[in-house]
């Protein structure tokens, strides 16, 4: 499936992901949700922001998130 990389479709995926997170009894944080917000800002591509959440995940230091 190929997604628009427009930002009202990256917005359209990500509250039909939460909607499906929050059904599963699994719905996103504060901290969740501030971290997608910041790559929406800064425009990451999708490789670049799976990079980070797995280094992230894995206790690595990761650049590029200070604001």
């Amino acid at each position: 499936m190929h997604f628009k990389t427009t930002a009202g479709a990256s917005r359209a995926r990500r509250q039909e992901a939460a909607h499906l997170q929050r059904m599963e009894g699994n719905p996103l944080d504060a901290e969740d949700e501030a971290l997608l917000d910041m790559f929406e800002r800064k425009g990451w591509p999708y490789d670049k922001r799976r990079a980070y959440v797995i280094a992230r995940a894995k206790g690595l230091s990761v650049p590029d998130a200070a604001e």
